[in-house]
């Protein structure tokens, strides 16, 4: 008896901004860095490997900052997958430093954010970006400054799409008033419930919300399939529009936020 091949695609197809068509479940990379998300993985040609055949499954959208190692996440997409395959969305963030294991700091300073997606362009090996996330809010910098930085970026054609991270239904309207939201980033898993009431605002607006369990999220077993987590797991075409990479574009979830075991897709 032969088993059927599992695929991404079974998750359904959601329009980022209403233009980039990408499957629901994605492929999120803050664990194929170290600890933490800092430093180097333990095998970067094994990580290479689960990039590419995360594509092979059938994940046309992955998912990354250039926070992830710093730096390192990117870097090893734009050499596991450059030049992409035709479909392949690439959505990466800006707006936090990192110091050290799980140590960080928003900045959203105007110059520091036009030069994050200058080098995110360089290292991921991309002329524009589908969709930029601003990472964090910066309380100590206006959100006007913010946001009007990747609003010039985008103006140049070197972002698609702007997208945030990890805020209410009052920020995202705050900054809908400067820039056209296409997607929203919120912690949200089995265990994690915090951001429910801005997941069904988001459904409402017609905002993708893209659901991740970031760096908690609980492990399955490695016999979990990813075959299981697109079919039963995640809507078709008519689901809401909700939750990618675990992220799915999507209401419906599984085992680990739908981010597939390391021996299926990767390590989310």
């Amino acid at each position: 008896m032969t088993s059927q091949v599992p695929s991404a695609a079974a998750s359904g197809t959601f329009r980022i901004g209403g233009d980039v068509p990408v499957h629901r479940l994605g492929y999120g990379t803050m664990r194929l860095v170290g600890e933490g998300a800092w430093g180097e993985p333990a095998d970067a040609e094994e990580a290479k490997r689960v990039l590419r055949r995360a594509v092979e499954l059938g994940v046309t959208l992955i998912d990354t900052a250039d926070a992830y190692g710093p730096e390192i996440a990117e870097r090893l997409i734009g050499e596991a997958l450059a030049p992409y395959p035709p479909g392949v969305v690439i959505a990466t963030k800006g707006g936090i430093t990192r110091q050290g294991p799980a140590k960080t700091e928003y900045v959203g300073r105007a110059g520091y954010l036009i030069q994050c997606v200058e080098m995110s362009l360089r290292r991921l090996k991309l002329e524009r970006i589908e969709l930029y996330q601003l990472h964090r809010i910066d309380p100590r910098t206006p959100i006007e400054e913010s946001l009007g930085a990747l609003g010039r970026m985008q103006e140049q054609g070197k972002i698609r799409h702007i997208g945030l991270s990890e805020v209410t239904p009052a920020e995202i309207e705050a900054a809908q008033k400067i820039v056209a939201i296409a997607t929203v980033q919120n912690r949200y898993s089995l265990g994690d419930r915090r951001h429910e009431q801005t997941l069904a605002w988001c459904e409402q607006q017609g905002i993708g919300e893209r659901a991740g369990a970031g760096g908690t999220a609980p492990r399955c077993n490695r016999g979990a399939a990813l075959a299981g987590l697109a079919a039963a797991s995640l809507g078709g075409d008519d689901a809401h529009p909700g939750h990618i990479e675990g992220r799915t574009f999507g209401r419906k979830r599984g085992c680990r936020s739908a981010r597939a075991e390391r021996h299926r897709v990767g390590g989310g």
